[in-house]
């Protein structure tokens, strides 16, 4: 009975990265710069790791996935935030929000996984070599990623409609540049104890299950790396895994701030900057980590050139 006074919420307003006027173009340029960027360095993965012969391995066939999912990740958010610079009102309908935070969930959880497949790859290649291609067949890679797309899809539905199933009454300003799940709650004009609980328990067990992963298998890459006697050796096994090493010390660290803390203690405009950096910046960074050290793809995107030139 106590919301029958209230009006039930059927557009969103998004206040964006900055509410200042005279920031809005420079912003719009920064991020067009980042999105391009983005999608200029994630479809050249895709093609390269598709065409080339020499990239037709497990560790690649994975890469293309993670460029796939950084594309889509960052797709979901740039261009309505884009146009959002561009205007003076920045709605969203109910239905376009509930579809934008279903597509971000997706992507950023197949991405948690996705970067624990890694792992368990470079695992299986340094320690157990002799059976790579066996361990890591072709069929047990579709498999992984089918498995991976699955349960992020699954995760993903599950939590929008216990975000959206709450009551959202009169207030709609959203303080944010996209619909994400706290500013969200806490507009909500009913209990969100329940999304609140499945949100917490679905990104802790997520992170936990998929640090875990990673944690363990670059322990024993670690203690096979060891074992090796030769410097050149041990440099050569280390430089197939720092690229990794290093977009997962990122990408973890940056949902771990966001995600684990307790709601009370959450900061939405620092919310926001993390937001900015795992949704836009990570999704462009991405293929230059796995491309500037990697002479397999700098030597792929030669031979690209070459034959399109030809």
């Amino acid at each position: 009975m106590a919301h029958e006074n209230f009006t039930q919420v059927t557009e969103f307003i998004l206040t964006g990265v900055s509410e200042r006027p005279d920031l809005q173009i420079p912003l719009f340029f920064v991020f067009l710069i980042i999105y391009g960027l983005t999608v200029t360095g994630n479809l050249s993965i895709i093609t390269l790791t598709s065409v080339d012969s020499q990239l037709q391995t497990p560790m690649y066939f994975f890469l293309r996935h993670l460029a796939i999912i950084n594309l889509g990740n960052s797709t979901v958010i740039a261009p309505k935030m884009l146009i959002n610079f561009l205007v003076k009102k920045h709605t969203t309908s109910f239905y376009e929000c509930a579809i934008q935070l279903g597509g971000f969930l997706v992507f950023i959880v197949a991405e948690i996984f996705i970067l624990a497949v890694m792992a368990y790859d470079r695992y299986v290649a340094i320690c157990n070599p002799l059976l790579y291609m066996v361990v890591v067949s072709r069929q047990a890679c579709f498999l992984l990623v089918s498995l991976t797309y699955l349960y992020s899809f699954s995760t993903s539905i599950v939590t929008s409609f216990s975000v959206f199933s709450m009551a959202y009454c009169s207030f709609n300003v959203i303080n944010h540049f996209y619909c994400d799940i706290v500013p969200l709650l806490a507009l909500s004009c009913s209990d969100t104890s329940f999304p609140e609980t499945v949100v917490f328990i679905s990104a802790s067990t997520n992170l936990m299950f998929s640090i875990t992963v990673v944690v363990a298998s670059y322990f024993n890459i670690i203690l096979s790396i060891l074992r090796i006697r030769s410097s050149e050796g041990r440099k050569r096994a280390f430089s197939t895994c720092a690229s990794h090493v290093t977009a997962v010390s990122v990408f973890y660290g940056t949902l771990l701030f966001m995600y684990l803390q307790p709601r009370n203690n959450h900061l939405l405009e620092t919310d926001k900057m993390a937001s900015v950096f795992y949704t836009l910046v990570i999704p462009m960074l991405n293929p230059m980590i796995y491309s500037l050290r990697n002479k397999d793809v700098k030597a792929a995107l030669k031979r690209f050139l070459t034959n399109s030139c030809c």
